[in-house]
């Protein structure tokens, strides 16, 4: 076979290229040869300036939450968040944009602030809550979605499965009842009698009831009475505690984002009545709360970071499977318990990951 007849052995840009463009410039062979090797040249300037342009561009990433990431007890998840992306090159002021928009613990504010993210078009929305992480998916037909630390994502139809979620939505995801069973054990640790614990929650969540069941079957595994307390608002606090002074000995404080962003009020009404208190988030242990027992919030927002960074470079959500917490930490506030003139039993104190004095 003849040289000519086996392109193989024409590499592009060779010596034999040029030596038969000079020698046999309107050859079959050699014009299908400048035409592949133009081709070529052409498709690499394409990419070289697809890529110089993907570059330049300024990703915007929304965030939909409850409460403003500002207070000295929840600086440290927005930072975590922050630092994380930085770590695998994202920059706020270079190559990303932040868009926060906050219901203000107004659970109903969240389709709103949904479709405004939704205008402003962001590449992907990171969601704080369930009720967040819903609106989000609502409000928008193609946006990704992450969720930091969100309820039970399965069970509550964001994803078809946590393995292969299937949708837009992937990220990190709290199997809540698990974590209300332990707090509450952690409260009945605390009292040698069996105890009549409020459980605060907010019953204009989505799947309220499930998530009042769910709590009253665990306290009555342990022997417990459970009192529903329940608020919508926050005007509804002060009267709920003023109502249950009288008829609970401990309280459980479940975290959403009505509690979550009304924490200092929250706490402050349960030193007033002196009571034993556990948070489902630590935030609130920082804010002078008793104890929690809870994933880390922090960590839950460094991992949603992950979650960003992979789709921003091109991962798809339904490819990404949800993640669970593999840590959860008690958190005791000794400079509480003493105001409350409260022994923490050296038990309790001793299975403690953190103790802040």
């Amino acid at each position: 076979m003849s040289t000519f007849g086996d392109t193989r052995a024409l590499g592009a840009g060779s010596e034999l290229d040029i030596d038969l463009a000079q020698r046999l410039p309107h050859h079959p062979v050699v014009n299908r040869r400048r035409f592949l090797v133009t081709s070529l040249a052409g498709a690499l300037a394409a990419s070289r300036s697809a890529a110089a342009q993907q570059a330049g561009k300024v990703w915007r990433i929304g965030y939909l939450g409850s409460t403003p990431l500002t207070a000295p007890e929840m600086a440290p998840i927005w930072t975590a968040f922050v630092d994380t992306l930085r770590e695998r090159g994202w920059v706020e002021g270079q190559n990303i944009a932040f868009e926060r928009r906050y219901a203000q613990g107004r659970v109903e504010r969240f389709e709103e602030l949904a479709v405004e993210l939704a205008r402003l078009r962001v590449d992907a929305i990171v969601a704080a809550s369930h009720p967040a992480a819903l609106a989000a998916r609502n409000a928008t037909s193609d946006t990704p979605i992450v969720m930091a630390g969100v309820g039970d994502a399965l069970r509550y139809g964001l994803v078809a499965s946590l393995a292969r979620p299937g949708g837009r939505v992937t990220g990190v995801t709290l199997i809540t009842q698990d974590v209300a069973a332990k707090g509450l054990e952690l409260v009945k640790d605390f009292s040698p009698r069996p105890v009549r614990v409020g459980f605060l929650w907010n019953v204009a969540l989505p799947f309220s009831e499930t998530i009042w069941s769910e709590a009253r079957a665990a306290s009555e595994h342990l022997g417990m009475t459970l009192e529903p307390l329940e608020i919508r608002r926050p005007e509804d606090l002060e009267p709920v505690f003023v109502g249950a002074r009288e008829r609970i000995d401990a309280l459980f404080v479940r975290a959403d984002p009505l509690t979550l962003t009304n924490r200092d009020r929250i706490v402050k009404l349960a030193a007033q009545h002196k009571l034993i208190t556990m948070y489902s988030a630590g935030e609130f242990v920082l804010a002078g709360g008793l104890m929690s027992y809870a994933a880390p919030l922090t960590t839950a927002f460094r991992d949603a970071a992950r979650y960003v960074d992979k789709i921003l470079r091109g991962a798809k959500p339904a490819d990404l499977p949800v993640e669970q917490p593999t840590k959860f930490e008690l958190t005791i506030n000794l400079k509480t318990a003493k105001a409350l003139g409260l022994t923490i039993p050296p038990s309790l104190l001793a299975r403690a990951d953190q103790v802040i004095e």
